[in-house]
């Protein structure tokens, strides 16, 4: 009670990001990552201990995607989010970043981190990238989750308003351009902060980042994006055990979508969060940590 006698407002849930790390204890530091024989400086977040479980963000994000789960996650993991190259605060070379480079990098990094096998979960683009490394280095994964991987049929339209989109923001990352961004990765708007707003605007002011999200956006070109698109030739290639996590609101991909991944994967299943969009990590943090502690742990279908 305060002085007065009237109750104190409550704190909100969500009060900032270091308020979601405020008792967690951390790592984060620069690795240099090998990549085709050059070093990549790459920012890298470690908390827990137990079985590892690497989170990867999507297009144009950072490991920051991730700050309502990492204290959760941390009590059953050894945990590890990280900037992806040409993302966030890690290094920008000046290169494509195709599927199989964001892979590579991916996989050097467990190398430098001493990881031998661990769970892969990964956002949006990130998604695509652990699919892909478990399709192409079967013995580094455990179990994986894909979380609204998105646009697994490669439409035209949503290859056009992820482009279009990204790039305003990052030609001008003022206030409006970038919140509207932000914006559409939530179904609930309103749990859009100026924090998570001024974040993204000040990585993509960073020098050289409109040449790294040039770099990033080649794969919304149909012609780069058919050598990686989500194809069953190699997505029935992952043998590891696969969670399809979606939600009801996902701009970038409905239920359809992801009934073609349950017809490709050799071992998937499907659960769905309702009243979210893209990044149900941060709109529906209490489920998606149950999801990934059920899944993860024991194997067996959270649904």
């Amino acid at each position: 009670m305060t002085t007065t006698g009237r109750a104190a407002p409550p704190i909100p849930d969500h009060v900032g990001i270091w308020g979601e790390l405020g008792e967690l204890e951390h790592t984060l530091r620069y690795v240099d990552v090998p990549l085709d024989g050059q070093p990549v400086r790459t920012r890298v977040l470690r908390a827990g201990t137990g079985p590892d479980l690497v989170l990867l963000h999507g297009t144009g994000g950072h490991l920051e995607a991730y700050a309502r789960d990492l204290a959760g996650l941390a009590r059953d993991f050894r945990v590890t989010a990280y900037d992806m190259v040409g993302h966030g605060w890690s290094d920008l070379p000046d290169r494509p970043y195709t599927i199989d480079v964001l892979s590579a990098h991916l996989v050097s990094l467990l190398d430098v981190l001493g990881i031998e096998r661990t769970h892969l979960s990964g956002e949006s683009l990130g998604g695509w990238v652990v699919a892909w490394t478990a399709a192409h280095h079967p013995d580094r994964v455990e179990r994986l989750v894909l979380n609204t991987p998105g646009n697994i049929a490669n439409k035209p339209e949503v290859m056009a308003r992820m482009r279009d989109s990204t790039m305003a923001a990052v030609l001008d990352p003022s206030d409006e351009t970038v919140r509207r961004r932000v914006e559409f990765l939530f179904h609930h708007k309103e749990m859009v902060t100026d924090e998570l707003v001024n974040l993204r605007r000040r990585v993509y002011s960073r020098p050289g980042f409109v040449q790294a999200i040039t770099n990033t956006l080649v794969l919304q070109d149909p012609a780069v994006r058919k050598d990686f698109a989500w194809d069953p030739a190699w997505v029935s290639r992952v043998t590891a055990p696969t969670l399809l996590l979606w939600t009801s609101h996902d701009p970038t991909g409905g239920l359809d979508e992801a009934e073609l991944l349950l017809g490709w994967l050799p071992d998937a299943r499907l659960h769905v969060i309702d009243d979210a969009g893209h990044w149900p990590q941060w709109e529906k943090a209490g489920e998606f940590l149950d999801v990934h502690r059920t899944w993860l742990l024991t194997g067996k279908d959270p649904s």
